[in-house]
């Protein structure tokens, strides 16, 4: 049975990764959903609510929350909120750094995250077997 996992990552530096995510959905190990929209609204903006209620929805409906951590994500104010929206809604947690020294975003800290090591499909597959 696959494993619904809602993907969270930086639109504008990660979409390459998310995209490798996709092609390993061709695989019945995973089912990854993710809300694939570039927007110029601030997270904080009244603009921002018919956004967030899908992103919402997606979050609820998956199993997992699996956050791409690259480069420029510990700045992403939309990442930030959903991954404190995951963690309000009881998602299990994964989280994967596209480099090892990227910077984690703060709010995936301390919320009992299983970590992928590398970006493989199999280090990913065993963190969400694991989570």
């Amino acid at each position: 049975m696959a494993k619904k996992i809602f993907i969270s990552y930086d639109y504008d530096s990660d979409k390459h990764w998310k995209n490798l995510l996709v092609a390993w959905d061709k695989n019945s190990a995973f089912d990854f959903s993710f809300y694939d929209s570039s927007v110029d609204v601030s997270v904080d903006s009244t603009d921002a609510a018919t956004i967030k209620r899908a992103i919402s929805a997606k979050i609820s409906s998956a199993s997992y929350f699996l956050c791409i951590i690259g480069k420029d994500t510990h700045k992403s104010a939309w990442v930030k909120w959903e991954i404190e929206k995951a963690v309000e809604k009881g998602k299990r947690i994964i989280a994967v750094k596209t480099d090892s020294g990227n910077t984690s975003p703060s709010a995936i800290l301390g919320v009992g995250a299983t970590w992928a090591m590398s970006f493989t499909f199999d280090s990913i597959k065993s963190a969400v077997d694991s989570a």
